[in-house]
This record gives C-alpha cells, structure tokens and sequence, in this order.
C-alpha cells in the first residue's frame, strides 16, 4: 500500500483517538488542500498492509481507524483489508473521499464497493475553498458530508451521521 503517513493518535480525523492513514495519491486536486504532498501517485513510500495493522493495534485506546489521503478509493482493496481488520480489532472506520456518495456506488467497481462495505462513516465531496469552515466537524468545507454506510447502504439514500453521545449511559449517584 502506497502511503504519505500516518498518525497514531489524531482527535480529529473522527470522535475519539484514531488511527489515521494518509494514502498516497489523488486525482481531485482540490485547490487549497491542506494534504497537497499526497497528491502525486509516486510520492510516499509502500507499506504493508498488516505493519500498519500491527501499528494501528499496538495502542489500547485507539477507537478508531481513519483513511484520508490523497484518496483512500485509489487504492481501494489495500483499504479495505485494513479496514476490515480494524473492524476485527473492534474499531470504527472513517473513509474520507473527494468522490460524491452517488460516485462510489454507481462506479460499478467491486474494490470500491469492498471498501464501502467496510466504512462506518463515509466523509465524501471534494474540498471547496469557498466553503471552508472550521465549524464544519471533521470536514473541511461545508459541502462534505458525514455519511452512516451502514444505514444508507439499508435505506438506500444517504442517511446522516449523528455523533452519540458516549457517556449517556453513565450516571451520577444522588448524595
């Protein structure tokens, strides 16, 4: 798998400590990327599939898997057998792609379709400029969408992803 890098304790590629893969290679170019050095298909350095396994399991508290880039569907099959594996691993996974929801199901290619099927949480649309937010969680610009695979893939329309609250279910004794 080619890679830029990684990052083994981001807070803010999705809710909670991740694991976060920055693939390399991007056909979007979108202006004012803010990972533009993924960009060049050549660039970055090849890593195994099961080393990044080994270092997104070495931690006990990581929650979750991450696949930015450049684009993670560039490279589609690498991605989902780490994604699946993180699933085994009890984690969450995060796809972030330049690609459109309705691009990713309609290309008709069963190594986007794997990876789909593998992602919890699909951050889809290229990086507008214009529509730059920092109020935009987890996305970069306001026309990105947090996308529940699972739900969506159900109902068969893009259903948004709503962050839980994880300490609901805890209580505070009465004195």
């Amino acid at each position: 798998m080619r890679i830029a890098s990684t990052i083994s304790d981001s807070i803010v590629d999705g809710p909670g400590l991740r694991f976060t893969v920055f693939t390399q290679g991007c056909a979007h170019a979108c202006p004012g990327c803010h990972n533009p050095e993924t960009h060049d298909i050549a660039g970055g350095h090849e890593e195994r599939v099961e080393t990044l396994a080994e270092l997104m399991g070495s931690n006990p508290l990581t929650g979750g898997l991450t696949l930015s880039g450049g684009d993670p569907f560039l490279q589609a099959a690498d991605c989902a057998a780490l994604a699946k594996i993180a699933h085994a691993q009890g984690k969450d996974v995060w796809t972030y792609t330049g690609y459109t929801w309705e691009a990713v199901l309609t290309a008709g290619r069963p190594d986007w379709r794997a990876l789909l099927e593998e992602t919890d949480v699909l951050v889809d649309g290229p990086f507008v400029r214009e529509k730059k937010s920092y109020a935009a969680r987890f996305r970069g610009s306001t026309n990105q969408r947090l996308i529940d695979v699972k739900k969506s893939l159900e109902a068969g329309a893009v259903v948004l992803w709503e962050q839980r609250d994880h300490l609901a279910h805890f209580t505070v004794p009465e004195s």
